[in-house]
């Protein structure tokens, strides 16, 4: 008995490992992805996390880093003065890629809600987002839909996460993306400040026609902590220097 007990505990300690080397690489795990790379089920998996408090968080079927909801000093209202100009400049080089009829996903940030007051006001226009700030500027559009994705509400980026809102992404079609990033790096790829959000960015990027990258130019050769995808996934990086 005490054999077998010990051979349990290194292939655990040995899963711990594996799950932290993976987690470490892509930022961000679903639990059944966790599952199907160790090749155990959900349920070890998420005993093997109980066991971890120091190494995992979970919330809403996916895996963080330790504190991943609380790594990050980002906060949506210290940010809106910080490059305004070139945000508005850069959201209004995004909005020209937006046709009447279009249906558009709109990331959260400061930089994607100057998309807005210049997206055409003819034909129907469908607006998809997670970010508070953009569906209380969208709402008051005329000839627009709006679909707000929920979840549980993050006040420091007004944004929404969890399973609810990915649930929907998949019954949804997108013609085109804009993604926000607080990162662009020619070897580390595209970053975030935030954990919950890289989720919905994914799947926004599985499921758009074409997608986008919104960012001042300050955001160039900077990393976030939170690692969403790679620069070569956008049709293009639209900054202040492409209006």
């Amino acid at each position: 008995m005490e054999r077998q007990g010990t051979e349990a505990a290194v292939k655990k300690s040995e899963r711990i490992q594996r799950l932290d080397e993976r987690l470490r690489a892509a930022g961000v795990l679903h639990l059944r992805d966790a599952a199907e790379h160790l090749a155990v089920s959900e349920m070890t998996v998420r005993r093997d996390l109980a066991a971890s408090p120091d190494l995992f968080s979970y919330l809403g079927g996916y895996i963080l880093p330790a504190g991943g909801e609380r790594a990050t000093t980002y906060r949506l209202d210290a940010e809106l003065d910080a490059h305004a100009e070139a945000k508005a400049l850069a959201g209004r080089a995004a909005a020209r890629l937006v046709e009447p009829d279009d249906t558009i996903f709109i990331d959260c940030g400061t930089t994607t809600p100057h998309m807005i007051e210049h997206l055409p006001v003819t034909g129907r226009l469908t607006v998809i987002t997670y970010a508070m700030n953009i569906a209380a500027r969208v709402a008051s559009r005329p000839n627009t839909s709006l679909i707000l994705l929920g979840g549980l509400f993050h006040a420091s980026s007004q944004t929404f996460s969890g399973e609810e809102g990915l649930r929907s992404l998949e019954r949804l079609g997108i013609s085109k993306a804009f993604i926000s990033a607080g990162g662009v790096h020619a070897q580390h790829g595209v970053t975030c400040s935030n954990f919950h959000e890289v989720p919905v960015k994914q799947a926004v990027l599985a499921r758009a026609a074409i997608a986008y990258m919104v960012v001042d130019s300050s955001k160039m050769d900077k990393i976030k902590p939170a690692y969403f995808a790679r620069a070569e996934q956008f049709a293009g990086i639209l900054t202040e220097l492409s209006d």
